[in-house]
């Protein structure tokens, strides 16, 4: 039997009048999900937003996002990647300390900025912040 087990990154967006329910928790419960949060500002009575990594088989995933639906979140594919020119890149690590992840670091006793793809959650900091454009995000 094929296994059709993997992760999928979402950007969630609760509007105000379910901000404070527990619908991340039922979506785990209802659909066996592992759930990552990656990024998330939610307050009750507000709205809020979530990046989020879930993982497990597609099937239960689809459903997962479909159940989402139906409870009023509006469900988003986090369909950019960040990539690093490292031709614009003076190494200067303005990017390291902003990254949440871990995927922008620098290497010692060199101070080479080196980029990981597989941590970064695409939330766009260095892209902000890079002097030379050196990160961007690809749609």
């Amino acid at each position: 039997m094929m296994n059709n087990n993997g992760s999928k990154k979402v950007v969630l967006r609760f509007p105000q009048e379910v901000a404070d329910r527990p619908i991340v928790c039922e979506l785990a419960l209802r659909f066996g999900l592992r759930f990552n949060i990656l990024r998330a500002s939610i307050s009750p009575h507000r709205e809020g937003i979530m990046v989020m990594e879930l993982i497990g088989s597609r099937d239960k995933q689809e459903e997962g996002l479909e159940f989402l639906r139906e409870k009023g979140v509006f469900v988003e594919p986090l369909s950019q990647d960040i990539r690093m020119a490292e031709e614009r890149c003076y190494h200067c690590g303005t990017c390291v300390g902003l990254c949440p992840t871990g995927a922008l670091s620098m290497e010692r006793p060199s101070f080479l900025v080196r980029y990981d793809p597989a941590k970064c959650i695409a939330c766009e900091l260095c892209v902000l912040a890079c002097p030379t454009h050196a990160m961007e995000a690809l749609l």
